[in-house]
């Protein structure tokens, strides 16, 4: 195991990797008949072929400690009008489904209604790495629609807009 430099100050990791612009997922799954889910911005495409992904969780975390339990999970790419959805399902140690209708639409775990995607998968293999639990998910089937992402930047939520302007020239 490889340990950080003691001269790099977790406050000053956490501001300059905020300058890394993200999208903002849910990922949800249910064991036991319970359902859970987190909010994540930590989530990447790993291959194509076979189509896998990686997501990464705090350690202890319920969702993941379910997620690994079920050996399934949905990622739920969230759109630009889901910004309240990401903050319920941030807040830690509530029961996020609580008042709300579980949603399945022909997935094998609840999903978010009227997210920009949604991507079932199969837990392939789970790393602890650092303070955090990652997370290989075999993607099984996939379904998305059209609109506007929510990301998130700076430790806020952000706008994602494709532009159509000339790149900047590499060395300014």
């Amino acid at each position: 195991m490889t340990m950080a430099s003691p001269m790099v100050d977790s406050s000053a990791m956490r501001r300059t990797m905020g300058k890394f612009a993200t999208g903002v997922a849910v990922i949800t799954t249910e064991f036991n008949g319970v359902p859970h889910g987190m909010t994540v911005n930590s989530l990447t495409s790993v291959s194509l072929d076979p189509p896998m992904l990686l997501v990464c969780f705090n350690h202890g975390a319920r969702s993941a400690e379910a997620v690994s339990a079920a050996g399934r999970f949905a990622v739920n790419i969230l759109s630009s009008r889901q910004q309240a959805i990401a903050l319920r399902f941030a807040q830690r140690g509530e029961d996020h489904f609580a008042g709300l209708g579980l949603e399945y639409d022909g997935h094998r775990v609840p999903v978010v209604p009227r997210a920009l995607a949604h991507l079932d998968c199969d837990v392939d293999r789970i790393i602890e790495a650092g303070d955090h639990t990652v997370v290989f998910g075999a993607v099984q089937d996939v379904c998305s629609r059209d609109g506007e992402a929510l990301g998130f930047f700076r430790g806020n939520f952000s706008s994602i807009v494709p532009h159509d302007n000339d790149p900047e020239h590499w060395f300014f």
